[in-house]
């Protein structure tokens, strides 16, 4: 009877256990950059007990969930925009949410229609305009870009690389493919070099005179104008004027960093939870920043040095699931002009 009742304790002890680590964990696979949301995951885990175990990769996290199926460890999927998010609901690898917070704290064209995948941060790829050689309101609007007046003038990364394809993606919802195809030819025209580097890289060619305007995530002007190790970069930075483009019609072209629920969660509960809290006012305000984000929370300040620079801008409302599709044919159109040769 000694040892019946034994067996059971242990038995008993052993499922505690489990069920006790099961609550106190979520496991994320994230493309962001590990700094970028250390500080984040600290303040969840400090908030609730919930520790996260933390995997980055730049590339095959995708791949990595496709190939482990069922027995994927992964409760969350963080992005760094919004292509892989939508390549992961083609791929069923990622499940729906009924969060009421979720649906409050983000605007619907922030979400998946069927809560599927949620924006954390937003972002806008503007134009930087050279202070010395571009008159204040001589660019108005991406369409522009196309002008011959540009020709040799323009800077970009790989018109291949995922920003670009987000971009190009939105001229082809607002324009059509045709009109769309044009265009790319007609910037490719006015390109001063061959696509390459990153969005930093550009604003640096603005500096010295490669190039008048460049195309960049807007987050990268704080980064640069705050970056001690690199003071270079705040030259850079101070070199340029921000352009929200499109400003008189539908707005400057969004991104965001986001967030889904795996679909075969082990921690499916803790998952959502993080999500929530990602999208609650502290770890909003912590993104605002430290990341110069948009927050997509609309009650949350955006930081003063954004304030300072940026003021308040019109945003394209366009539901960015609706550019998923059209990344594809974006891309087609990148090889087809021969964009990037």
């Amino acid at each position: 009877m000694n040892y019946a009742r034994t067996l059971l304790a242990v038995a008993t002890l052993a499922g505690t256990a489990s069920i006790a680590q099961a609550a106190e964990e979520v496991n994320v696979y994230s493309y962001r950059q590990a700094f970028l949301i250390q500080p984040l995951l600290e303040e969840f885990s400090k908030e609730t007990g919930i520790q996260v175990n933390l995997v980055t990769g730049g590339s095959g996290l995708l791949e990595r969930l496709e190939h482990e199926g069922r027995n994927s460890p992964a409760d969350v999927l963080l992005t760094a925009e919004v292509g892989p998010l939508y390549d992961a609901v083609q791929r069923e690898l990622v499940s729906p949410v009924e969060s009421e917070v979720l649906n409050s704290n983000i605007p619907p064209q922030y979400r998946d229609p069927d809560n599927r995948w949620f924006a954390l941060t937003a972002r806008s790829r503007i134009i930087y305009a050279s202070k010395d050689r571009v008159d204040e309101g001589e660019i108005k609007t991406y369409e522009e870009l196309a002008d011959p007046k540009w020709k040799g003038r323009i800077c970009t990364r790989s018109g291949k690389h995922t920003y670009n394809l987000s971009l190009f993606a939105s001229m082809i919802a607002h324009h059509g493919e045709e009109w769309t195809e044009q265009w790319l030819e007609d910037l490719k025209a006015n390109l001063a070099r061959k696509p390459q580097g990153n969005d930093r890289a550009q604003v640096k060619a603005v500096k010295e005179g490669v190039c008048d305007l460049a195309l960049g995530n807007s987050y990268y002007f704080g980064k640069m104008l705050t970056n001690e190790e690199q003071p270079e970069q705040k030259e850079w930075a101070q070199s340029v004027n921000l352009v929200f483009p499109n400003q008189e019609d539908r707005g400057a072209h969004m991104n965001i960093s986001g967030a889904s629920v795996t679909q075969y969660a082990p921690n499916r509960d803790n998952a959502v939870k993080l999500l929530e809290f990602l999208s609650g006012e502290q770890a909003q305000a912590i993104y605002a920043e430290v990341n110069y984000e948009f927050p997509v929370r609309p009650d949350t300040p955006r930081s003063d040095l954004i304030n300072e620079y940026m003021g308040d801008f019109k945003a394209d409302a366009i539901n960015l699931q609706e550019l998923g599709p059209l990344r594809t044919t974006a891309s087609k159109l990148v090889d087809k002009v021969g964009f990037d040769n």
